[in-house]
């Protein structure tokens, strides 16, 4: 991958990974330019492969930007931090991110559901 950029600069993931917490939401907001779009489809159901066969997966969804953007949005549920960093350090799974196009940029964070009394539940 060309280049990860922290969606929250001030905690980048390489500070979130240390946390205990369960389950997790990664959210990965990726930008690209138009004509790399399908080698970044292509990149993505790759990793969504192996990442699927990895320890403490649940799900994952890949989502489109709605009219001229060139913005996808990854979705992926864990169990755990531990079996999200297991799986992202792993080297196969480090050795693929060169396959993403040079224009493509990556944003992850982790994240956990919170209760809204009255709106949602954790």
């Amino acid at each position: 991958m060309s280049m990860l950029r922290p969606l929250d600069p001030a905690f980048p993931i390489e500070q979130q990974l240390p946390t205990d917490a369960s389950p997790v939401v990664l959210i990965n907001l990726f930008t690209i330019d138009r004509a790399d779009e399908q080698a970044l489809l292509a990149a993505w159901a790759h990793d969504a492969e192996f990442m699927k066969q990895q320890p403490g997966f649940i799900s994952t969804q890949l989502h489109r930007a709605i009219g001229g953007s060139c913005a996808y949005l990854n979705y992926a549920v864990w169990e755990s931090t531990a079996s999200f960093r297991a799986a992202f350090g792993h080297p196969e799974f480090q050795s693929r991110l060169s396959a993403y196009p040079s224009s493509a940029v990556a944003a992850p964070h982790l994240f956990q559901k919170i209760a809204v009394p009255g709106i949602c539940v954790a």
